[in-house]
């Protein structure tokens, strides 16, 4: 019984943990002070985004995400929609 128990609290612990997902977005349509602002704030609406940081010297955006809510290809258009067009850092 004790093992049963083991193993369903450590499948429901991995099961929070996958859906947890970090991706770094190029953008380099960002040139100036301002633009990380409202790059940040079109990611930010995005549901299931939990964090968001944005480099202006970079050119890149750092965003933490439930992929069980949002996806890359919403991330995005979210800054496609705000007028900065980004794709997946390799």
């Amino acid at each position: 019984m004790k093992k049963l128990i083991a193993v369903l609290a450590l499948s429901g612990a991995a099961a929070v943990q996958a859906a947890s997902q970090t991706v770094t977005l190029d953008v380099p349509g960002m040139t100036c002070a301002a633009c990380p602002i409202t790059v940040k704030k079109a990611i930010s609406k995005v549901d299931g985004v939990s964090k968001v940081d944005v480099s202006y010297e970079k050119r890149q955006a750092v965003v933490t995400f439930d992929d069980a809510k949002a996806s890359v290809q919403k991330l995005t258009q979210a800054t496609e929609n705000a007028g900065y067009p980004s794709t997946v850092k390799r």
